[in-house]
């Protein structure tokens, strides 16, 4: 049988296993997924000049201009506008 303290560090130890589980899969899936949404479209296979973005900037705020071709890079976060103080 468990005594009362073995008991209390048991739940202690799981619960912090649980928390940190928790926390890198919050934070792993969503910047993941926003990184990998966020595309710049560019006028021809020599990336010269942008014609698009769409995704999230690194602030979370939706990102749309311009037109998707099939010359693209995604991946990052776009800069924030206006910059975070």
């Amino acid at each position: 049988m468990l005594k009362l303290s073995e008991g209390r560090r048991f739940l202690g130890v799981l619960a912090c296993i649980v928390a940190v589980t928790a926390a890198f899969v919050i934070a792993g899936t969503s910047q993941e997924a926003l990184a990998a949404s966020n595309c710049t479209y560019y006028s021809n296979g020599s990336h010269s000049t942008v014609v698009g973005q769409f995704g999230y900037d690194c602030c979370n705020n939706p990102v749309a201009w311009g037109v998707k071709t099939k010359f693209k890079v995604c991946g990052g976060c776009f800069p924030c506008f206006p910059p975070p103080r």
